[in-house]
């Protein structure tokens, strides 16, 4: 459309085209409109914070399934103590430092109504959420595309305030030419000059509110313009056709398209997962447990061990010489029955020759018996538990909680009711409004017709001399304001069928 009231223009006035040569510059960026939809999907915050739901919602399917695996945790620990005293029973004992390292693996399963249940949910709330970014790329479409109407308004806006500068222009020149040779008087002149003021100023304000609509247009995309404001042009034109559109057949679209009566739909759906999951609360749940684990401890000095070790072996070397003091007695009529005498009682308690140290061969053991951390576990006993829940009583919340659901489930079907009349009465207001406006376009360019034969006729009586300059300015008024209005027509009519197709769900065009 924007080509034909481009070319429109033109035929009305050449000088235009050469006016509009001089003083808008060329292009430089190009924006159609699936360009800028397709920008504003990448860019545009607010639809990506809808558009950012998807991944999650995904996980949350995936979750629900990972509820039937068991469980699985692994974890570690490395720790120090410094050397001191500590009292326990009543006891003081002496530690030295040491080092520490554990391990624990776990093992757990849980499963309840609720792990059934949750696929099935989870699956439901996927599809909503689906259905709602669905709903905002609808959203955003029709968002876009009214303002890419608008810029292209604006634009033809600055074309018929361009044209009737133009036009004062040849009418002050017209004035000044019949003063110089006295066919009219000064005040024409000024009256002309007053008029060409007045469409200047006009003309900037069309201007103005062209740059506005595209800083808005990119803003509504979510980028900065790529170029200068005036160097961008949108390319897309739009045809005014007459409307050929079934309202039974935009119903039937609607109940099928509309991606908000979708949304809702899917919500219902979702309502009615929560209910069952509710529900399952009644059920018992089953609980599985396994366990290992094993720890290390170090000491940082191998002197008390050993001490300890010497003191034990000293004793018992003590003991095996006692023992040995009592069979020889036992035995003494008949030497030959000495049997459980041990001969080497400080080998045997693993003392040295002298007795009063450990050998070497304890001491070595002793220090690799110490050399653990961090990986020389000792395992700790396996462990394992199995447990099944049956809640009786719980101060009536599984009762408050099914209530509260069956209530969203309830309001989720009442929405979608509800969005299906007021979708009915749309689609059908919407249509009357595209064959309104249709029917409005014909009746301006009438207008327009009217205003051009209205402006001939004057400027002929003026260059005539049988009329005035104010014939002319008044004639000038309702043509540019003729060509304003047909031009607002154009673009309603769009902005129209633009609104009953995001109403429907889907492009009608």
């Amino acid at each position: 459309m924007q080509r034909w009231f481009w070319s429109i223009l033109v035929l009305m006035s050449p000088s235009l085209a050469v006016a509009q040569q001089a003083e808008r510059p060329a292009p430089t960026v190009i924006v159609s409109l699936q360009d800028a939809i397709a920008q504003a999907m990448r860019n545009s915050p607010s639809y990506r914070q809808t558009a950012n739901d998807a991944n999650p919602a995904g996980w949350q399917v995936k979750n629900a399934y990972a509820n039937f695996l068991p469980s699985l945790d692994v974890s570690s620990s490395l720790g120090y103590t410094g050397e001191g005293s500590s009292q326990f029973g009543g006891t003081l004992f002496n530690q030295g430092a040491t080092m520490e390292s554990g391990y624990r693996v776990s093992v757990g399963w849980q499963f309840s109504g609720a792990t059934l249940a949750g696929p099935g949910q989870q699956k439901s709330n996927r599809r909503a959420v689906d259905a709602d970014i669905k709903n905002a790329t609808s959203f955003l479409r029709n968002d876009i595309t009214t303002q890419y109407l608008a810029v292209l308004q604006a634009e033809a806006q600055t074309l018929v305030a361009q044209q009737q500068v133009t036009r004062n222009e040849d009418f002050r020149a017209l004035a000044d030419a019949r003063y110089q040779v006295g066919q009219t008087t000064v005040l024409d002149v000024r009256q002309a000059e007053v008029t060409k003021g007045q469409s200047e100023v006009a003309l900037l304000r069309a201007r103005q509110t062209e740059r506005e609509a595209k800083l808005e247009f990119f803003r509504r995309m979510g980028i900065a313009p790529p170029a200068a404001i005036d160097q961008i042009a949108l390319t897309d034109s739009f045809p005014v056709v007459e409307p050929t559109f079934v309202l039974a057949d935009l119903l039937e679209l609607s109940r099928n398209e509309n991606p908000q009566l979708g949304a809702l739909r899917a919500r219902e759906d979702a309502a009615s997962w929560n209910v069952r999951a509710t529900k399952s609360n009644y059920l018992p749940s089953l609980n599985f447990t396994a366990t290992w684990s094993g720890f290390t401890q170090e000491f940082q000095s191998v002197d008390g061990l050993i001490g300890n070790a010497t003191q034990r072996a000293v004793g018992t070397a003590e003991n095996c010489r006692f023992q040995n003091g009592i069979l020889e007695r036992l035995t003494s009529p008949h030497p030959a029955a000495n049997g459980g005498i041990i001969g080497d009682c400080n080998g045997f308690a693993g003392l040295d020759a002298t007795g009063l140290a450990l050998s070497p061969e304890q001491r070595a053991s002793i220090v690799n018996r110490n050399s653990v951390f961090p990986f020389s576990f000792t395992s700790q006993p396996f462990r394992a538990s199995l447990s099944i829940s049956l809640p009786i009583f719980n101060n009536f919340s599984r009762e408050l909680q099914v209530s509260q659901a069956a209530v969203a489930q309830d309001d989720a079907e009442l929405a979608v009711r509800a969005r299906e009349l007021a979708l009915r009465a749309e689609v059908e207001g919407k249509l009357l409004a595209v064959q309104t406006e249709f029917e409005a376009i014909g009746v301006q360019r009438a207008n327009q017709e009217a205003a051009r034969e209205q402006m001939r006729l004057a400027s002929d009586r003026f260059r005539l001399g049988s009329g005035s300059a104010l014939e002319v300015s008044d004639a000038q008024i309702a043509i540019s304001r003729a060509e304003g209005d047909l031009v607002n027509a154009i673009y309603t009519y769009h902005q129209a069928i633009a609104a009953l197709e995001f109403a429907v769900g889907r492009p009608l065009r």
